[in-house]
């Protein structure tokens, strides 16, 4: 464990396959933000990693995780069949919030989800599986669709975010958003982003706009 500042920093071991993640924990926070990343990629995904800064100077606690074990990421690069196994990458998700629920760490804190490309899909998938224990779910041009039967049993409030030339990605997150049934859903599309917001100042604004949703649903949890 490593303390800087304000920010308290692990590795982490997630049962029961071990996967490897990294918890940061900002001094006051009252959620944790557990990042499922997109096909092909790891915990080391610098989107993903430069969103988890801004959401921890926002005061939100983040764990970024490997979804496959070593192994299965040698498989995985040979025939990238376990970056789509949605059913897969959604248990490892549930598992690593159940870890969540018990880690004296983060036992108190509520727990949302960041999905970018297919881990969205996982992360609404996870939200369905355990609807008492996720309070929100944020996509990064995420292929919800992918979620199937599981969009309507969403309960956690959900924002989808596209990049404005995305386009054949764009419809696929217009009509599952049309599926999710939950009292809050937003969906922003980001101006001139394509589906990896690499233009200048796009990631910038996914990650403001994660930030500050998220803030504001935690609030709202936190005073009903």
């Amino acid at each position: 464990m490593k303390t800087t500042g304000e920010l308290t920093e692990r590795s982490v071991l997630i049962p029961p396959a071990g996967l490897e993640g990294d918890l940061v924990i900002p001094e006051k926070a009252t959620a944790v933000i557990a990042f499922a990343h997109g096909s092909g990629s790891s915990r080391h995904s610098p989107r993903n990693q430069y969103v988890a800064r801004v959401l921890q100077q926002g005061g939100l606690a983040t764990l970024l995780f490997d979804l496959l074990t070593a192994e299965e990421e040698r498989i995985d690069v040979q025939t990238a069949e376990l970056r789509f196994d949605i059913a897969l990458l959604a248990r490892r998700l549930s598992e690593a919030t159940a870890w969540l629920k018990k880690d004296k760490d983060t036992r108190d804190l509520l727990v949302g989800y960041f999905g970018a490309s297919t881990g969205a899909a996982a992360a609404l998938v996870a939200a369905a599986q355990r609807r008492g224990d996720v309070f929100a779910v944020v996509s990064r041009g995420g292929r919800p669709d992918l979620a199937g039967t599981s969009l309507p049993r969403v309960k956690a409030s959900t924002l989808l975010i596209v990049g404005g030339e995305d386009t054949p990605v764009i419809e696929m997150n217009e009509n599952a958003f049309r599926q999710l049934r939950m009292e809050e859903k937003t969906l922003e599309i980001v101006p001139g982003a394509t589906h990896l917001f690499e233009e200048p100042g796009a990631l910038e604004k996914v990650a403001s706009l994660a930030r500050d949703w998220l803030q504001r649903e935690l609030r709202y949890v936190e005073t009903r």
